[in-house]
C-alpha cells in the first residue's frame, strides 16, 4: 500500500512479539512484552514532544504524483496524502519504545489468562468528525470489512483472529484461533476504526471520492483531485486532551500540494511554496541547496540520527520471470553492481551498503550461524543448500576505483554454470536468447545510479533496459508483479512478526498486492516465518529472524543497495519548528508547530547536526 494510516502504519512498524497485559485478565491501559510499559499509567505526554507547543498556523507539505481516492485500505486507487490524519486506531505506539502500545480509542485492554481473547474498551467520549459516537459496532464492522473486502494484506495479518464479538456499546472482544501466536493481542490493538454508519450502502472494495468521517484530529476541508488537499483541525476533537496526543497535531490546517516529480517538488520547497522537505538524494543534499534562503538561515538543514531498523533496499529480482529463476543468474547479475564506486563517485561517500534484510538491527544474521539459529535450521537441512550452514556470502567489496574485472569473470563463470554463454559480446542461452530484462524505476533521479550498473552488465553481454514510470503506473505494476526487476526498500519493524508472511511466504507470492515482490517460494522460508510468528520470547525471535535473514541472503533475491543512518531534513525556520529531541525513529512531523504561533522564549528548532553549507 502506498498510503497507510498514520497510526496504523506506525503500529505495524512495531509488530510486537509478546503482547501481554500487565496482569492477565485485568483491564490495563497498555500492552507490553512483559512487565511494565516504559511510561507510567498516569504519564502526562510522550517523551519526544513539547507538551505546551503553540497551536495554530498551517503546515504546508509537498507530495509526488497524484491521488484519486480517500480510501487507503484497498489495492485500487491512489489515496490522498496524509489521509491517515482523519483516522485513529485502538492503540498508539510510543516511538521511543519498541515493545509497548498504549490506548488511544481504547482506554483499556483485557487479555484472557489463557490468551484466547482480548477485550478492548473504548473511550465513551470518542467521536467521529460528524459527531457520531465511536462504538463497538464500528470496531466489529472495520475488522470484518478489512478482512473480507480490504487489501489482501489484512487477510494475512488478521488470519489468526477467529472473530470479533460486540459485548456492549463500548466493549468488543477479539477471539484468537491459536494460542501459539503471542503477537495477536497487539495486532488487534493496531486496528483502525472506521464509521459503520457512513459505509452503509457504499462499496468498501471501491475507491472513494468522498472522505469518510474519522475520529482523528483532522478532517478534509477542500481538495483539487490530483493537485492538492487541505485538512483542518476538527473543532472540539475528542482526543485532544489524551496524554498520548498532548503536544501533537499543533497546526490548525495541513495542506499537501502535488508535484510531478522530486526535482520539481524540491525547487518548489526552495522557492517557499511549502515548509519542509525530507531529502532522499545525497547528491541534491550536497549540491542543490546553494540558495539565498539557505545562506541567510531562513532554511535550516539538519541531519538527524535515527535508530530504526532499515530493512533491505536494493534491486529486487522478480523470480516469477524464468530468466531469474536460477539463483546463480541472480548472483551473477548482482556482482555487476559496483556499490563502492557508486558511493564514492555519486553519493559523496554518505551511504552504507545494506548487509541484511534487517539492516541496522540486532536481527541481521552474523557471518556464521549461532547455536540458536542452528537449532532452527537443522530440521530444515533437507530443504536447504548446505552452503546456508557456512559463512554468509556477501557482495564482494570493491576499492572504489571502478575496476571490477575479476568480479565480472567470476560472474561469467556462474552464468556458464547456469547455461548461459558469451558469444560475440552477447550472453545467450541454449535457445540463442539474450539475457535481457527491464529495470522499473519510480524516480528519474535513480537513472544516473543505474546507468553505470547497466554498462557493467553490458560488459558481460547482458542487456538491461531502464523504464521510469509515474507513481500511479509504478504502484499498479508492482501490485500486479508486472516487472522484471525494480528498485525498492523493504521496510522492517523493530520486532518482526505476522507481517513477515506477506513479505516472504509461498502463499503471498501468488497473491497480487502482497509484499513478496520477489516471488519467493521456499518451504524452508515458510517454516522460518512461522517460527518468527510463534516466538515465545526475544531470544527465540532473534534466532528465528537471523535464520530467515541467512536463508534469504543465500537466495540472492535482491541486489543489495544502500541506506543511511541519518534523516536529512530541511525546513523554513521562519515558518515551522520542532522539539529539541526527536524520537528514536528520527522525526515525528506531528510534533512540529508554526513559529508564527507565539512560541515560548528559547524554544524552536534545535539542529542536531546541521549539514555543511
Amino acid at each position: 500500500m502506498t498510503q497507510c494510516l498514520r497510526r496504523f502504519a506506525g503500529a505495524l512498524a512495531l509488530c510486537l512479539f509478546w503482547a501481554t497485559a500487565a496482569v492477565a485478565g485485568q483491564p490495563v491501559p497498555a500492552l507490553t512484552i512483559s512487565g511494565a510499559p516504559g511510561l507510567p499509567a498516569d504519564f502526562a505526554h510522550l517523551p519526544h514532544v513539547r507538551p505546551d507547543a503553540p497551536k495554530g498556523g498551517t503546515l504546508r507539505m509537498g507530495s509526488i504524483g497524484t491521488f484519486d481516492s480517500f480510501h487507503p485500505f484497498i489495492m485500487r486507487g491512489m489515496p490522498a496524502a496524509q489521509i491517515s490524519l482523519t483516522y485513529e486506531t485502538l492503540g498508539e505506539s510510543n516511538r521511543n519504545e519498541d515493545f509497548a502500545i498504549y490506548g488511544l480509542l481504547a482506554n483499556s485492554f483485557e487479555l484472557a489468562p489463557d490468551r484466547t481473547w482480548l477485550i478492548c474498551r473504548l473511550h465513551p467520549e470518542a467521536r467521529f468528525s460528524d459527531g457520531k459516537p465511536v462504538t463497538a459496532d464500528d470496531v466489529a464492522f472495520t475488522f470484518r470489512a478489512l478482512v473480507e473486502h480490504g487489501s489482501p494484506f489484512y487477510r494475512d495479518y488478521y488470519a489468526q483472529v477467529a472473530g470479533v464479538d460486540v459485548l456492549d456499546a463500548h466493549a468488543v472482544r477479539f477471539r484468537f484461533a491459536t494460542r501459539d501466536n503471542p503477537e495477536l493481542p497487539v495486532i488487534v490493538a493496531q486496528l483502525p476504526v472506521l464509521p459503520a454508519h457512513w459505509w452503509q450502502g457504499r462499496d468498501f472494495s471501491a475507491p472513494q471520492r468522498e472522505a469518510a468521517p474519522g475520529s482523528g484530529p483532522y478532517r478534509v476541508r477542500e481538495h483539487r483531485p490530483g493537485a492538492s488537499i487541505t485538512y483542518e483541525r476538527v473543532p472540539g476533537w475528542w482526543g485532544e486532551r489524551l496524554s498520548i496526543n498532548r503536544g501533537r497535531y499543533n497546526f490548525d490546517a495541513v495542506r499537501c500540494d502535488y508535484y510531478r516529480d522530486v526535482t520539481v517538488a524540491r525547487q518548489a520547497f526552495l522557492g517557499g511554496e511549502f515548509d519542509l522537505w525530507s531529502e532522499s538524494t545525497i547528491k541534491d543534499w550536497a549540491e542543490s541547496y546553494d540558495v539565498p534562503a539557505v545562506r541567510d538561515g531562513r532554511i535550516v538543514r539538519e541531519e538527524i540520527p535515527h535508530g530504526r531498523t532499515e530493512g533491505m533496499s536494493g534491486f529486487i529480482f522478480n523470480t516469477r520471470q524464468p530468466r531469474f529463476a536460477d539463483a546463480r543468474v541472480r548472483r551473477a547479475v548482482a556482482m555487476a553492481f559496483d556499490f563502492e564506486w557508486t558511493n564514492k563517485a555519486l553519493f559523496h561517500g554518505a551511504y552504507l551498503r545494506c548487509p541484511s534484510y534487517f539492516t541496522n538491527s540486532e536481527f541481521a544474521a552474523p557471518p556464521l550461524p549461532g547455536e540458536g539459529e542452528l537449532a532452527l535450521l537443522e530440521p530444515l537441512r533437507d530443504k536447504l543448500d548446505p552452503a546456508v550452514f557456512g559463512e554468509i556470502s556477501r557482495p564482494t567489496a570493491g576499492d572504489g576505483s571502478g575496476d571490477i574485472r575479476p568480479r565480472l569473470r567470476e560472474a561469467l563463470a556462474l552464468l556458464r554454470g547456469a547455461g548461459w554463454d558469451l558469444r560475440d559480446g552477447v550472453l545467450r542461452n541454449a535457445r540463442g536468447e539474450q539475457l535481457r530484462f527491464t529495470l522499473l524505476l519510480s524516480s528519474k533521479g535513480l537513472e544516473r545510479v543505474v546507468l553505470p550498473y547497466r554498462r557493467n552488465l553490458e560488459r558481460m553481454g547482458i542487456a538491461m533496459d531502464v523504464q521510469v514510470a509515474d507513481q500511479t503506473q509504478y504502484v499498479a505494476r508492482i501490485r500486479a508483479f508486472d516487472f522484471d526487476m525494480m528498485y525498492a526498500t523493504l521496510r522492517q519493524s523493530n520486532s518482526p512478526g505476522n507481517e513477515q508472511r506477506s513479505f516472504w511466504t509461498s502463499a503471498a507470492a501468488e497473491r497480487p498486492g502482497s509484499r513478496n515482490y520477489a516471488g519467493i517460494r521456499d518451504a524452508a522460508v515458510d517454516a522460518l516465518v512461522e517460527r518468527i510468528v510463534a516466538a515465545p520470547d526475544r531470544t527465540t525471535l532473534t534466532d528465528a529472524v537471523r535464520a530467515l535473514d541467512r536463508v534469504l541472503l543465500h537466495g540472492a533475491y535482491v541486489v543489495p543497495g544502500w541506506y543511511s543512518d541519518k534523516l536529512r531534513v530541511a525546513h523554513w525556520k521562519t515558518r515551522v519548528a520542532h522539539p529539541a529531541t526527536p524520537p528514536r525513529g528520527g522525526m515525528d512531523v506531528h510534533t512540529w508547530w508554526a513559529t508564527d504561533a507565539n512560541p515560548a522564549p528559547g524554544e524552536g528548532t534545535t539542529p542536531h547536526t546541521e549539514a555543511a553549507r
